[in-house]
């Protein structure tokens, strides 16, 4: 009963006209900049950040997550009709949905991907609305120690399981912590690394580092790399989009499937849609009878993995909003959202802004029906998008990047800070270091630094607070085990680099 009374609640917040307009612009900008390639969802989050500033919280929250689950719905475009994700997290689609579309079916795919998304978003919003008031309510009672240990383990998570090396992550994530450090010390009013700039005196503004490193970087890298290829637009018309009785029994089952990989691994911090992606393709694949059609138009590989990362896509929320983890950086933006409203995320969040949480939930719901309504009838004018020269495109991105980072402050430093970090971004990735755990430890560095100190002042300087309370000493060795795994698996990579080099060697000495 009482989560019915506050989905109702939810439900006349996210009606409302002006967080139904929000929810409707992020959704479909969320989707035009998913379709573009290589601008990706932090990309298009950092782009619309700085209207966050002029917004209510709840009408902010509810545009950035349309974007962000928007930009998984618009990514599966270029990735069926081009075979170019155009997210990270649509990469997996490109396998199947691409071969759909060179035999004439891209139509279908692409029907099937909008159904699957909407399928596996139901799926992760109603497991957000039943755990996060559970989880919540047993969060409520966690003190310094328990949160530090926490947001230590998102961290190292974040670290282990990101793309390249453990070491790699975790030194992005010490830079993120570094950065994030910037500013005036909250506890002795000291200024720190800030060489004598009074603009930095409150800290690296947050969307100067996002839109450097995930927009300017991206539009660079992305520069040259797209590579445009004639569609056919007989295969996405209306009369070719009807699936076959065929194709919707064989698309059933991947789609319960991937929604469940997808709903758990949503929630665990450092993992997201990416990774539930590529699970659910390979647990398709396992399972099928038919797994030689893989890779040669499977509708049952555009299914799953798209089910699987709408669905993750929703559960990330879990641990955002119950614990006030990001379990992506993403989520770390959100999170940023909130602190700038000087909103406190955590488990106080359902009860000190019932209206704010509830009314995001259930925007969710509306939000995924709009994608629906949105997608299949502008599929021709997502079309006319990818046949833009990116030349033309990027230019644009990179204006709006410098009107919006400008229009927060009125700082010229701030637009400095985005094209230095948007080079540093380049280079990084160019290094194959990973870029999201930078954010993390940059959104999380200075909470950990603030449990840290609080736990430090209630003990009376002892470090046994933290492993002497249950929660927080078992946190704390799931992050030792999360530390050791991504060691040894770091290990193992470059053995099984070593050896294939040899083999290589060995090969070309006999030759």
């Amino acid at each position: 009963m009482e989560l019915f009374d506050n989905a109702m609640l939810g439900l006349s917040v996210a009606l409302s006209w002006n967080n139904l307009l929000y929810c409707f612009l992020g959704v479909l900008i969320g989707t035009f900049l998913g379709v573009i390639p290589g601008i990706g969802v932090l990309a298009s989050i950092s782009l619309l950040f700085p209207l966050t500033f002029h917004m209510e919280p709840t009408a902010a929250l509810i545009m950035l997550a349309g974007i962000w689950y928007g930009t998984t719905y618009g990514g599966s475009t270029a990735s069926v009709l081009l075979n170019v994700p155009g997210t990270p997290t649509n990469a997996v689609t490109c396998l199947d949905g691409y071969p759909m579309t060179k035999q004439g079916r891209g139509g279908v795919a692409l029907l099937m991907t909008t159904v699957a998304s909407l399928f596996g978003g139901t799926f992760g919003i109603l497991l957000l609305m039943m755990f996060s008031p559970v989880i919540a309510s047993y969060a409520i009672t966690f003190g310094a120690p328990e949160y530090f240990s926490l947001m230590l383990l998102g961290l190292v998570a974040a670290s282990s399981i990101s793309d390249g090396s453990f070491m790699k992550g975790l030194m992005m994530v010490a830079l993120g912590i570094l950065v994030g450090s910037v500013g005036t010390d909250i506890y002795t009013g000291t200024p720190r690394f800030v060489f004598g700039l009074l603009e930095l005196g409150d800290g690296v503004s947050l969307i100067a580092l996002a839109m450097g490193v995930f927009g300017v970087a991206e539009v660079i890298a992305s520069i040259g790399r797209v590579n445009i290829r004639e569609l056919d637009k007989k295969s996405v018309s209306f009369a070719a989009m009807k699936p076959t009785k065929d194709d919707m029994s064989r698309s059933w089952m991947p789609m319960v499937r991937g929604s469940g990989i997808g709903s758990f691994f949503g929630t665990l911090p450092g993992t997201g849609p990416s990774l539930a992606a590529f699970v659910s393709y390979a647990v398709e694949k396992r399972v099928s009878k038919r797994p030689e059609k893989f890779g040669n138009g499977a509708i049952e590989g555009v299914a799953g993995p798209e089910s699987a990362n709408s669905a993750a896509d929703q559960t990330s929320f879990i641990p955002t909003l119950s614990l006030g983890i990001p379990g992506s950086p993403t989520m770390a933006l959100m999170l940023g959202a909130l602190m700038i409203h000087g909103i406190a995320p955590g488990p106080q969040l359902m009860t000190e802004q019932p209206s704010l949480f509830w009314g995001l939930v259930m925007s969710f719901w509306i939000g995924n029906i709009l994608l629906v309504i949105l997608n299949v009838p502008l599929i021709g004018v997502w079309v006319k998008v990818l046949t833009v020269p990116y030349h033309y495109l990027y230019p644009s991105v990179l204006m709006f990047i410098a009107i919006g980072t400008y229009s927060v402050n009125s700082s010229i430093i701030d637009i400095m800070m985005v094209a230095g970090f948007g080079l540093v971004g380049y280079f990084l990735a160019v290094l194959r270091y990973p870029l999201a755990p930078l954010i993390l430890g940059f959104v999380l560095g200075p909470l950990v630094e603030q449990h840290f100190r609080r736990a430090m002042l209630i003990s009376d300087g002892s470090l046994m607070t933290f492993v002497e309370r249950p929660v927080s000493l078992t946190i704390l060795v799931l992050t030792l085990l999360i530390a050791l795994w991504g060691v040894w698996s770091g290990m193992k990579a470059k053995r099984l680099v070593r050896s294939l080099e040899n083999k290589d060697d060995k090969t070309a000495e006999n030759a």
